[in-house]
């Protein structure tokens, strides 16, 4: 009888002893930092960020040294504000410097990589962070739906070479009701809300704004919170946030 005791009570104390992984992901198409008013302003963008805390954020339509920014490397404006790590990945060439997409986080990735998707109108890229227990893409997909379809395969494949958690943010410029957001759920769970739309951030309209989880490596997620962060005005899209455990 004691010794069933004594193994009841090391299994409630292994248990009560157990970390759950806890992370909070943002998405944020940024603007350069224009906000629906016209004025240019990181530290708005900074706040929105701070106000969420969250782990890590997958951000779009950054410049970096371009005379628009008037020379300013726009993530790491917004990187010192926040407190966080940037990972730059540059799209194109753009007014004097580069634009592109880029990942704000608290832990410093262990490695990232950027790959190039297809984009007729406009060149895109995918940048892929590997953190110590999970996997954040960042991406902004092109206007074309036949460009988006083709950098879906791209991305599965990305996502087919790791075990870790392997999440995929960003603007992917199409509907839920789309074809293409209808075939990205044959690998992917959608965590953010699709009901809440986050385009244009004044009067949300649409939702084209994603936070997903591929399939295969997300089992065990549990979707603890998900919302469209209030921001009206520091850029033309409305931040989304998803929390796991």
């Amino acid at each position: 009888m004691r010794k069933k005791i004594a193994i009841l009570a090391l299994m409630a104390c292994m248990a009560s002893s157990v970390s759950f992984a806890q992370w909070k992901i943002m998405s944020y198409n940024i603007r350069g930092g224009r906000g629906m008013d016209g004025v240019c302003s990181y530290q708005r963008i900074a706040d929105a960020i701070l106000r969420e805390s969250p782990d890590v954020v997958a951000v779009q339509e950054i410049d970096s040294v371009t005379g628009r920014s008037n020379g300013k490397y726009v993530l790491g404006e917004v990187a010192t504000l926040t407190g966080m790590h940037d990972t730059f990945a540059p799209a194109i060439n753009f007014d004097g410097g580069k634009y592109g997409i880029g990942i704000l986080s608290r832990e410093k990735p262990r490695k990232a990589t950027a790959h190039p998707l297809p984009g007729s109108e406009e060149a895109r890229v995918i940048l892929v962070a590997e953190f110590k227990k999970y996997v954040l893409c960042c991406t902004h997909l092109s206007l074309t739906e036949a460009d988006r379809k083709a950098s879906l395969s791209l991305i599965k494949e990305l996502a087919k070479g790791t075990r870790k958690p392997f999440f995929l943010a960003g603007d992917f410029n199409d509907d839920p009701a789309s074809p293409f957001i209808q075939t990205l759920q044959q690998d992917f769970v959608i965590l953010s809300d699709l009901n809440a739309p986050t385009f244009p951030a004044s009067d949300p309209e649409n939702t084209i704004d994603y936070i997903t989880a591929y399939k295969k490596t997300a089992r065990k997620l549990k979707v603890t919170s998900q919302r469209v962060a209030n921001e009206p005005v520091a850029s033309d899209h409305r931040p989304i946030v998803v929390e796991l455990r």
